[in-house]
């Protein structure tokens, strides 16, 4: 697990500098060593690499890492977990037992369609310094991160976006699309970025750049697979069980100390159940706890440990403890998310644990079905003749709701009920949204917004050959995997993880595992119980506490801390951001009354992304576009 640079420029300028200053911005994702490399010819690239070192610690691991011939480098981020088995496949004089070593030889070999063999999680670039062409990889999930900025002479890329803006080429410009599409989902959705003309190279996903051509291939679909599934239940989850199995068993593969994020709820519990059985020493497992009982899953996670043996570490909190955190956290985020301070704080711990590498239960929900959005979905698409009722008469019956029983809930309804139908594509991106658009339309000034990035997703993916075959708790999954799993929880587990240098693993995300479930037929999967068909195909392996339990999901106390011992902080940085030339100010500071007047149509959710938002602007110092300056002095104007 590392951090990767460059910088490709046909001016044939020494970039040395600035990739030395970008390995500088991202010291922390790799702390065991640092790599420069520039073709000596041309000065036409430049690679930087930091190094966390998890397979093969000596030094015959150092990157940016060269071909035995010359012909290729390479800088790596990520983790091959088949690569001895590749290995074994390839005819190359290896100089080391690394991963890395691996593709460079697969590359070689098989050229870029050595891609397909691999599996892991990993970004990558790779140079032919023969044919002149740079190679930009990501895996298949979008686990790993990779950002690029392009223009007539030359390309920037990076694993993170601080690293991109140290290169001294980006101008720091906020992208007004961006900015709509984060107040709408707490993110922003790849390819954008909250940064004009920097964006994020989408999953499963290469590009291969020369001094003419910028040609950028997809790979994979999740929904394009060869794997024939079970006729019947026992053995789908006799499946799914050898194949869970299998996935762990791969990350488990590493040269230093590990362990598991443990909350107590169903995916880790698992996670940490099977790690237990296939190790030989006691798992190490960390779970964050809170004096607040009621926002405490500690029980359940010394529950799980118990039973399993582990070695566990209880993390406690109070809120002065998280006040003196949250600076830190907050910088230490690459990308504004309204997500991601819980995975700073257990990642911190662990690794003062010290462990290096750490799986975690992620993705079991988008997978199987696990959030109330699942039976939500499905409920509106067994009534869609709701959704073609007149919308003068749903909309009112919407309005008399918001009246009488004001609620985020409440202004979903309407918004569903304003809409034409209660196709997938309507319906999905509606009830993921934050703010919704009127809102939205209130902090900006603005009469139209721009085209809704989620729900452009959801029909590109229903554009994609086979997709409407899938059953339809599939298609949510797959809209689920590659919105908010990919843009949110994925983008923050690496953020705040590499915050600390740690590396975190995840399992559930396995392609094979996930290509798989996406076949199996709504009759099996549905969650009569939390994730029914999940907690079948492992047996009696979990409490039956925990398979029965309330679902908490791992959060914190933030609607009694926003309005006590982070009043000051919030309140001022919301003042500032109403402040700012491109937004409403009155709209901002409406909101924020609202919630400390315990509205309930405001969650403490949607104002913390209004504090996050603005410390990330401050942080990195970016400012307003001209073009959203324009438009919004235009809007002031009408």
């Amino acid at each position: 697990m590392c951090g990767i640079n460059g910088i490709i420029d046909f001016s044939l300028q020494n970039n040395m500098h600035r990739v030395a200053a970008m390995n500088k911005a991202m010291a922390h994702r790799g702390r065991n060593d640092e790599g420069i490399w520039q073709d000596e010819t041309t000065n036409s690239v430049t690679l930087g690499h930091r190094r966390l070192s998890i397979i093969d610690l000596s030094n015959a691991g150092h990157q940016p890492m060269h071909s035995h011939d010359g012909r290729y480098t390479l800088v790596f981020n990520g983790e091959i977990y088949n690569y001895k088995a590749l290995k074994k496949q390839l005819d190359y004089p290896f100089k080391s037992d690394s991963d890395s070593e691996v593709i460079l030889a697969a590359f070689a070999e098989w050229g870029i369609n050595c891609i397909k063999k691999f599996e892991g999680m990993f970004a990558f670039a790779i140079w032919d310094n023969l044919e002149k062409k740079l190679f930009l990889v990501r895996d298949r999930l979008g686990i790993k991160p990779l950002y690029y900025y392009r223009d007539e002479n030359k390309y920037v890329f990076s694993s993170e976006m601080r690293a991109m803006l140290a290169s001294g080429f980006i101008p720091k410009n906020l992208d007004h699309h961006g900015l709509e599409d984060f107040l709408r989902y707490q993110t922003v959705h790849a390819p954008r970025t909250m940064i004009e003309n920097v964006c994020m190279l989408l999953p499963a996903h290469y590009v291969e750049i020369s001094d003419t051509e910028w040609i950028e291939k997809c790979y994979w679909q999740a929904h394009h697979t060869e794997q024939k599934i079970g006729t019947t239940y026992k053995k789908i989850k006799k499946d799914i069980y050898e194949r869970l199995n299998e996935a762990v068993e791969k990350r488990l593969v590493a040269d230093v100390p590990f362990g598991a994020f443990l909350s107590g709820g169903i995916d880790s519990s698992i996670i940490v159940g099977l790690m237990s059985r296939m190790s030989n020493q006691k798992v190490k497992t960390f779970c964050v706890s809170f004096e607040e009982e009621e926002f405490s899953e500690a029980k359940y996670a010394r529950l799980v440990a118990n039973k399993f043996g582990t070695e566990h570490h209880d993390i406690h909190l109070n809120p002065k403890d998280f006040l003196e955190i949250i600076p830190k956290a907050l910088s230490a985020m690459d990308h504004p998310s309204g997500d991601g301070i819980n995975t700073y704080i257990v990642s911190k711990v662990t690794k003062e644990k010290g462990i290096d590498m750490a799986l975690s239960g992620l993705g079991g929900d988008e997978l199987f079905a696990g959030y109330d959005l699942f039976t939500m979905l499905n409920k509106l698409n067994n009534n869609k003749w709701i959704g073609k009722l007149p919308i003068f008469l749903k909309s009112n019956v919407g309005r008399l709701r918001q009246k009488y029983r004001p609620s985020v809930a409440s202004d979903k309804l309407f918004g569903l009920l304003s809409q034409k139908d209660w196709k997938l594509d309507y319906t999905y991106p509606l009830i993921r949204q934050v703010f919704l658009d009127e809102r939205i339309k209130s902090f900006l000034r603005k009469d139209e917004l721009t085209e809704n990035r989620v729900r452009s997703a959801f029909k590109s993916l229903a554009r994609q050959k086979d997709f409407k075959k899938l059953p339809f708790l599939s298609q949510i999954s797959v809209a689920e995997l590659f919105t908010y799993l990919q843009n949110i929880l994925l983008r923050d587990s690496d953020q705040m993880s590499m915050a600390h240098t740690l590396e975190i693993r995840v399992p559930f995300l396995d392609h094979k595992l996930i290509e798989y479930v996406l076949q199996v037929p709504d009759s099996f999967k549905f969650p009569h119980s939390p994730k029914k068909l999940l907690v079948d195909s492992v047996g009696n392996l979990l409490p039956s506490e925990v398979v029965n339990r309330q679902k908490m999901g791992f959060t914190l106390p933030w609607q009694i801390w926003l309005k006590n011992e982070l009043f000051s902080f919030c309140d001022e940085r919301v003042q500032n951001l109403a402040s700012r030339p491109e937004f409403n100010e009155e709209g901002i500071m409406r909101v924020w009354r609202q919630f400390l007047d315990n509205d309930p149509r405001v969650s403490w959710a949607r104002v913390w992304n209004l504090v996050v938002l603005e410390n990330w602007l401050q942080e990195h110092q970016i400012s307003a576009s001209p073009v959203s300056l324009i438009s919004s002095f235009d809007s002031n104007l009408v």
